[in-house]
């Protein structure tokens, strides 16, 4: 029996040995490693040969003990620790049993198969112990292993993601810059349906310049002949006309100037600027300018344009090219209707747009002060299809190269992103359309 624990010492040895062929520390262990197996057996052969009654099982177990203790002190050899405890059952067994044997050799004698069954127990243990550890081993390389593999996998997916990631990043600055593209082609289309109607607003002012330029001249030769006859009432009279055409001619040029300055303001980028605006004076004015621009196109087509605007109407604070941006395609939508109804109709419907404005006060103690701006048109109206997408951006009911789909999807965004206000749709087919916007004052 003593020989187990020699058996169970060298195998200790060889074990680490082989566990440390792909370790760092190979270098550092194997010639000690080495030369600790040959001691064993050196030591072990005539321990076996020359000792008698127990010391041997005292020197086997000794010496197993001491290589415990030494492999347990070392960090290198941490990683067997659990497998190296493992025999110190074997160890203590046979101390106990050769120290039995030399002290009490009767009681050894009585009681020897207790002392087999320990030491062979002892060393089915170790065994036992390197069995579970050689497939808890197994089983924790194969999870590092798993873990490696689900780190590259998890590599490859973030690489994956962070290049989609990139991708959307310059999907998004494309769809940005497109729409920005798409709304300044929204605007210079509006600008565009506004030429005409801007050229027949200015030709009245700049009629009534000529005309008033003319007849100044005029004057101005007669006040010269009274002049040299010496009838200086008549002179100062003649004087006082030509003032009053000076002043008419000063009236229509800022109202040529006005008009200007407005399409400039149009055609140009927001500044998101706020300041108190005349709605009224606003949108009379792009009433008109859209009705102007239709019939440069169509000559037959006229219109009756009938407009209730509230004298006292407050100024409101908001941004005067956005907001005229959004009469302008309400007027330009209108016309549209009822033109295209108009093809079809009859000899006694006559086209009829209705602009009014009024300020409303929302119900409560604190409520606040809003504008109301109706357009209404007796047009072709919406369908109950079409009407919950009217608001979508690319949706038109024109035909194509007509409309951008872009006019009332700009114009929500106007009123209610940019101005906290609402726009309402009330329309039946076939009879009418009216757009109600409110705009806080």
């Amino acid at each position: 029996m003593e020989f187990f624990s020699y058996l169970a010492a060298f195998l200790l040895v060889k074990r680490i040995q082989k566990s440390l062929a792909f370790s760092t520390a190979r270098a550092k262990w194997m010639s000690q490693l080495t030369l600790a197996s040959w001691i064993v057996v050196g030591i072990c052969i005539p321990a076996v040969i020359y000792l008698h009654s127990g010391w041997p099982s005292i020197l086997g177990g000794a010496l197993l003990l001491g290589a415990i203790w030494f492999a347990n002190s070392e960090a290198d050899f941490q990683p067997f620790n659990s497998f190296i405890k493992a025999h110190l059952p074997l160890g203590a067994a046979s101390i106990l049993a050769g120290l039995t044997e030399v002290v009490a050799p009767k009681f050894y004698d009585k009681y020897d198969n207790f002392f087999e069954f320990a030491i062979i127990a002892g060393f089915v243990w170790i065994f036992a112990r390197w069995a579970t550890t050689k497939k808890q081993r197994e089983e924790l390389n194969l999870a590092n292993q798993q873990n490696i593999m689900l780190d590259k996998l998890v590599a490859e997916r973030t690489a994956e993601l962070t290049q989609q990631k990139n991708e959307l990043q310059q999907t998004l600055e494309l769809l940005q810059t497109t729409q920005q593209q798409l709304i300044q082609s929204e605007k210079l289309a509006s600008l565009g349906e506004l030429t005409a109607g801007i050229a027949h607003e200015i030709q009245n002012p700049l009629n009534f310049v000529n005309n008033f330029s003319e007849v100044s001249i005029e004057l101005v030769d007669e006040m010269e002949q009274e002049l040299a006859k010496g009838d200086t009432d008549e002179a100062i009279a003649i004087a006082a006309d030509i003032k009053q055409n000076l002043e008419k001619i000063i009236h229509h040029g800022k109202r040529a100037d006005g008009i200007v300055k407005g399409m400039l303001q149009h055609s140009r980028a927001s500044s998101n600027t706020k300041e108190a605006t005349d709605i009224n004076k606003l949108a009379d004015e792009y009433l008109r300018l859209a009705y102007h621009g239709l019939r440069a196109k169509d000559k037959s087509f006229n219109a009756e344009m009938i407009t209730h605007l509230d004298e006292t109407l407050p100024m409101a604070n908001v941004v005067p090219q956005d907001v005229g941006r959004v009469l302008l395609n309400l007027f330009t939508n209108a016309f549209y209707a009822v033109q295209e109804k108009q093809k079809n109709a009859g000899a006694g419907y006559k086209p009829t747009i209705t602009l009014s404005t009024k300020s409303i006060t929302a119900p409560g103690a604190k409520g606040s002060q809003s504008i109301e701006i109706a357009v209404q048109d007796n047009g072709t109206g919406i369908p109950d299809s079409v009407k919950e997408k009217i608001m979508q951006p690319f949706f038109t009911t024109k035909p194509t190269g007509q409309g951008t789909g872009l006019g009332l999807s700009l114009s929500h965004d106007i009123v209610v992103k940019g101005h906290g206000g609402t726009i309402n749709i009330d329309t039946k087919e076939g009879e009418f359309t009216k757009f109600t916007v409110t705009i806080p004052v």
